[in-house]
């Protein structure tokens, strides 16, 4: 997990930052974003990690619809801040995905108040935000895949 951690980090704050950057803090923040997608997505085996890969990417779709519609015509406030946790949680129920609900208010959280932080860049948040965390699982998934093989090829030579 750590090694996946650290190529995730490594891809967004390190390589992705020479395509587009809004500044070093922000290439960070979008390191440990997709480092934290590769923790979450890393379960015990590669179907699991999948299963928790697509539910990651699904959240984070929601968060990143519902801020960035908002973005769009309004800067950060706190009431925002609230309303928009609740609406980001409801949406994944709304549709029968209600295990996702957390995951969607935990980023929008994160995403809103980092609009608060850098309000010349909020509306970009969303979008780096969802290209951070579809590094991280796929790194997280790959990481998974990487490691059933090489546990295969350990437990098969006993």
């Amino acid at each position: 997990m750590a090694a996946a951690c650290l190529i995730s980090y490594w891809l967004v704050a390190g390589l992705s930052s020479q395509v587009h950057s809004i500044s070093r803090a922000d290439d960070i923040v979008g390191g440990m974003w997709a480092a934290i997608a590769t923790i979450v997505v890393t379960r015990s085996s590669y179907q699991e990690s999948l299963g928790a890969g697509i539910s990651r990417i699904a959240a984070t779709l929601v968060s990143f619809v519902v801020c960035q519609i908002y973005l769009i015509f309004l800067p950060f406030h706190p009431w925002a801040l609230a309303l928009l946790i609740g609406v980001s949680a409801l949406v994944p129920m709304l549709v029968g995905r209600p295990g996702d609900a957390a995951a969607a208010a935990i980023a929008t959280a994160v995403l809103i108040a980092l609009a608060g932080v850098n309000p010349q860049h909020a509306s970009q948040q969303p979008v780096l935000r969802l290209a951070d965390t579809i590094v991280g699982v796929v790194v997280g998934v790959a990481a998974a895949w990487v490691s059933r093989r090489i546990l295969g090829h350990l437990t098969d030579g006993e």
